[in-house]
């Protein structure tokens, strides 16, 4: 390796102890060059804070496609293995910031080989700073392949909790819904349900590809008990995908639902008032001919001609309500 000091932007240094521990290093050749068959150096950086290419090409000996692919502006999950036993990883995560939208994902580069993994973020992952805090506690991954897995299996658990939480905004709005038929669920609201679905699955669809190709993957530095770990986390996967396509139709059905309880009520009104309009229409003839302000009314000097003109309004009503009744218009 070449003896160059590391660029800014390096986050965590690590060795893993194969214990389940970790213990934190300086990059130079003598602390490298510490670091037994047992144990795997993890070098956690910064993206964005500096650049690194030369570095990771000239110190850290990566070849130039690796370090093209883990420095290029956007990626989606993907595997590449390179030529000794090399493996190139790229995961999305849901972003875990608190006013952050769940459709802006983050991404986690990662190269691997035996004893080594190297990994790049752009923003800081929750999934990186568990695996620390496991790694400080002495319940951590014991070598690179675990890290992998576990790195994964904690993005996986974040998009669990996401999934679990929209399905019960879904469940609430849904009883609310059938329970009171004056609710009206707020569009932005039912948007918000629905459009990160589309984005989630974009990226996660891929990404179940990438963990069904690691659980064919053939590497010496890869255990057999692997597969299996990596078959489980590919269903959990593949489980929460179907919940997300669940949650999609979910929120159409409720829209339309929605749209057509507002289009109902619509028409009630509609039809309220036709009813409304139909009852007073002869009224109103009969009122406007006899309240002309012209000579010959009939009735004008006798003292009956209002009550007279009462009774026949009413016989009119009552006529127009059986008419209706009788078909069916009330």
């Amino acid at each position: 390796m070449t003896e160059l000091p590391p660029p800014k932007g390096l986050i965590h240094a690590l060795v893993l102890d194969g214990r389940g521990g970790a213990r934190s290093v300086s990059v130079d050749a003598q602390s490298l060059r510490d670091i037994q068959p047992h144990e795997c150096l993890w070098l956690h950086w910064n993206r964005t804070a500096a650049p690194i290419a030369g570095w990771l090409e000239d110190v850290e000996g990566l070849s130039e496609l690796a370090c093209e692919a883990l420095l290029e502006e956007t990626t989606r999950p993907r595997l590449l293995t390179l030529p000794g036993e090399q493996l190139l990883l790229f995961l999305r995560s849901l972003n875990g910031e608190a006013k952050s939208s769940p459709e802006d994902m983050l991404t986690l580069r990662i190269f691997a080989d035996k004893g080594r993994v190297i990994s790049l973020r752009n923003r800081p992952l929750k999934a990186v700073e568990d695996v620390v805090r496991r790694l400080e506690q002495g319940i951590g991954p014991v070598n690179g392949a675990e890290l992998i897995y576990y790195l994964a299996e904690l993005i996986t658990d974040q998009l669990e909790d996401w999934v679990e939480q929209q399905s019960e905004r879904m469940d609430d709005e849904e009883e609310s819904f059938e329970m009171n038929t004056r609710y009206v669920p707020d569009q932005s609201q039912l948007s918000s349900l629905r459009r990160p679905t589309s984005t989630l699955r974009r990226f996660l669809l891929p990404q179940r590809e990438v963990f069904n190709q690691m659980t064919r993957l053939r590497l010496s530095w890869l255990s057999i008990e692997d597969e299996g770990y990596w078959n489980e986390l590919n269903n959990r996967l593949i489980r929460y995908l179907e919940e997300l396509e669940l949650l999609r139709e979910r929120s159409d059905l409720l829209i339309s639902a929605v749209q057509r309880r507002l289009s109902e009520g619509v028409g009630r009104t509609m039809y309220l008032l036709a009813v409304i309009t139909a009852f007073f229409m002869p009224i109103s003839f009969f009122t406007s001919l006899l309240g002309s302000n012209v000579a010959g009314i009939p009735g004008a000097d006798k003292d009956y001609a209002f009550w007279t003109l009462c009774a026949i309004l009413l016989a009119i009503v009552s006529a127009q309500a059986w008419l209706f009744r009788r078909m069916r218009w009330l």
